[in-house]
């Protein structure tokens, strides 16, 4: 399974942008797509995940509201799409799968089997 993330880039406070995650190989047993992002000097936290199946949708608090993760199963694509974006929100943003699903650890990025390569977010001031 491979997974590459796109559409980061600048934007100003309160502007929006939207990531895309193509994922190539996916199996039925693939359970979910998450995003996470890592900001500099700091550890990679929870975004949002969603299940390809229901779905079932979560987001980290600092995001409810704002950001919308979203999947097309036809087309294997997760999406994140970003409003009212904030300074704080500058992060590289990582797309990730999992082939097993388990809420208590949806937020855990060592629970994600593959990875793809980051897109960069930075949010002007």
């Amino acid at each position: 399974v491979q997974l590459q993330a796109s559409g980061g880039g600048l934007v100003q406070a309160g502007g929006s942008l939207r990531l895309s995650c193509a994922v190539s190989g996916r199996t039925f047993s693939s359970s979910a797509v998450g995003w996470f992002r890592q900001a500099p000097g700091k550890e990679r936290e929870f975004v949002a995940a969603i299940t390809w199946s229901g779905p079932s949708i979560y987001y980290a608090d600092s995001v409810k509201g704002r950001f919308t993760i979203s999947r097309d199963n036809a087309k294997n694509t997760g999406n994140l799409q970003m409003n009212s974006l904030k300074p704080e929100d500058t992060a590289v943003y990582y797309c990730a799968g999992r082939n097993t699903f388990q809420p208590a650890t949806i937020q855990r990025a060592s629970a994600y089997n593959y990875w793809g390569r980051g897109t960069l977010v930075t949010v002007s001031s």
